[in-house]
């Protein structure tokens, strides 16, 4: 295991009437042009578009930068891409941005090495458009370098949540011998799917706001789920989560940003039959919960000296199932599918990228008793729990699918239970992954639990 934890106070503990804590948000679109490869297919339509939103934290200090993209998965030197671009634009250092993508399955892929490794393989442009990815990064950039100048003062936080009801499932149904009997997809109607227990899983969405006296700026929201209803043939969208965000935005008139939780085994399935309608009813339930929680917000007021940024760098342990020859020839074999060649080609590039010793960053934004956590991949909703029982005075927002090359993310026991989760397919990481990931999250969150 290497960990590596820095802790630096992003702002001078100067009197409130010198401080100069000020936000920017900044907002552009995600969307691809037809004909452009999103998750699982090309797109054939758009049924409503895709954003990139985020935030820039302006101090004395190093900015800081939180930032939401409606895509599948941000990946590799893709997210360094992300990282370094932003950093560049708002006058910081790739440490301080954390870049989530909100995993609809009707966005984009970003990967530019398991792109290029198709692309070695006769492969090039089937999942992944280089150029429009390059784009929406540059778009991006130079939308947080002009938001810099329209930044505002803040003076007060806010901090809410409320349950959400009949959305969140675990998909892991396990059965009497500990073994996982039923998978709940993001939809189903598999009529024992459907009667199963919601399961384990996190029913509160969550919301912190920045205000400038009595002005709100820019608020976040952070849930718990697969955000998909249905999916799969190009038809691209946000998906119910991003549905409500738009929703409440039109309705309050200033920036909102969603950030997906640790949801790899969580989705909608007990309560999402595929029909395009059902769409609409999830989107109202979060809808209903993003107002309630911004209803019942806690106002205090806030300054440079209540904030602080927390990072630990991490390697993961790799699957025994990533063996370089073995993917090779996979993908020079003419017998492999093009989708199992695919499968190989992230795993190499998971493989090539640990080798390489590019570790995962695990970051906190702390905010008086206000936590932003900031996770990589999959991850099941286990982590995002004990985290917030290991600041049980805080309140911890978690916000996962940042670094999504290590794939799934499941804790040690769930490789012994089976289920798509834990397969060599769906996951690039092993056993020992959840005291790695654990030890790192107690860190930046400085808990001692």
């Amino acid at each position: 295991m290497v960990l590596i934890l820095a802790a630096a106070c992003l702002f001078s503990c100067a009197p409130a009437e010198e401080q100069n804590f000020r936000v920017a948000t900044f907002t552009v679109s995600a969307t691809p042009a037809i004909g452009v490869p999103v998750a699982y297919a090309k797109t054939r339509s758009i049924a409503d578009s895709l954003t990139v939103k985020g935030v820039v934290i302006y101090s004395d200090q190093k900015p800081v930068v939180l930032c939401a993209v409606d895509w599948l998965g941000i990946a590799n030197e893709g997210l360094d891409a992300w990282r370094n671009s932003l950093a560049e634009a708002a006058g910081t250092t790739p440490d301080q941005v954390s870049v989530h993508a909100l995993h609809q399955h009707d966005g984009a892929r970003c990967d530019y090495t398991t792109a290029r490794i198709l692309s070695n393989y006769g492969l090039g442009g089937w999942r992944y458009d280089t150029a429009f990815m390059s784009q929406t990064i540059l778009k991006a950039a130079s939308a947080l370098k002009r938001a810099k100048s329209e930044a505002k003062s803040i003076t007060h936080m806010g901090y809410g949540q409320a349950v959400v009801d009949r959305v969140a499932s675990n998909r892991r149904i396990l059965g009497e011998d500990g073994q996982v009997s039923i998978t709940r997809w993001s939809s189903t109607t598999d009529s024992a799917a459907i009667a199963a227990e919601e399961g384990l899983i996190d029913p509160w969405l969550k919301c912190v706001s920045f205000w400038d006296e009595n002005k709100p700026v820019v608020a976040l929201y952070y849930y718990t789920t697969h955000p998909m209803s249905h999916y799969g043939q190009g038809d691209v969208s946000a998906d119910f989560v991003g549905i409500a965000r738009e929703n409440r935005e039109k309705d309050l008139g200033f920036t909102q940003v969603y950030f997906s939780g640790a949801g790899g085994n969580i989705t909608a399935g007990k309560y999402n039959d595929g029909s395009p309608e059902n769409r609409y009813v999830l989107s109202d339930r979060v809808e209903t919960a993003m107002k309630e929680s911004w209803d019942s917000q806690v106002k205090v007021p806030i300054g440079q000296s209540d904030l602080q940024w927390y990072t630990a760098k991490v390697a993961l342990p790799l699957g025994d199932h990533l063996v370089e020859e073995e993917l090779i020839d996979q993908l020079e074999s003419e017998e492999t599918d093009s989708l199992e060649k695919f499968t190989a080609a992230k795993h190499l590039a998971w493989l090539y990228r640990t080798r390489e010793g590019n570790p995962i960053t695990v970051s906190a934004l702390n905010l008086k008793n206000v936590w932003l956590l900031n996770l990589p991949g999959e991850l099941f909703v286990e982590y995002q729990l004990s985290a917030q029982q290991m600041r049980p005075d805080g309140f911890v927002c978690t916000a996962a699918y940042e670094e999504y090359g290590p794939g799934y993310i499941g804790t040690n026991i769930s490789y012994s239970q089976g289920g798509y989760e834990s397969s060599a397919r769906a996951s690039r990481v092993g056993p020992g992954v959840e005291e790695v990931l654990m030890d790192a999250i107690k860190n930046v969150l400085n808990a001692t639990n």
